[in-house]
């Protein structure tokens, strides 16, 4: 059972999408990407909303996620949040081990 986490980060005059930038290049995302159990951890904004951007972080279970939450970087993306005056709102989704239904194929162009 993986966990997707949504969190959106709201700033202000761009600051948001200024926090993704720095997190991409001080090589903080990816030394999350590389720790064992992340699935995804990506960055994206929002048409409607230039001061949102939005990460969508995937682990392979609850243990994965617990792991990074308690390692060292948490320290460093946290000082980089308030660097930015970001704010936050949390989506947590669990993935369907079953996958989508047959009826929804018909919506789906791979």
């Amino acid at each position: 059972m993986s966990i997707t986490v949504n969190l959106y980060y709201t700033g202000e005059n761009g600051a948001a999408k200024k926090f993704a930038e720095e997190m991409e290049a001080s090589g903080i995302a990816a030394a999350i990407r590389a720790e064992e159990g992340n699935l995804k951890y990506r960055y994206f904004q929002p048409l409607d909303d230039p001061e949102t951007i939005l990460l969508i972080d995937s682990w392979a279970n609850q243990e994965a996620l617990d792991v990074h939450h308690a390692s060292p970087m948490m320290a460093d993306l946290a000082a980089l949040r308030d660097k930015y005056d970001l704010h936050m709102k949390v989506e947590r989704y669990v993935s369907d081990e079953a996958g989508a239904p047959a009826g929804d194929d018909k919506f789906i162009r791979e």
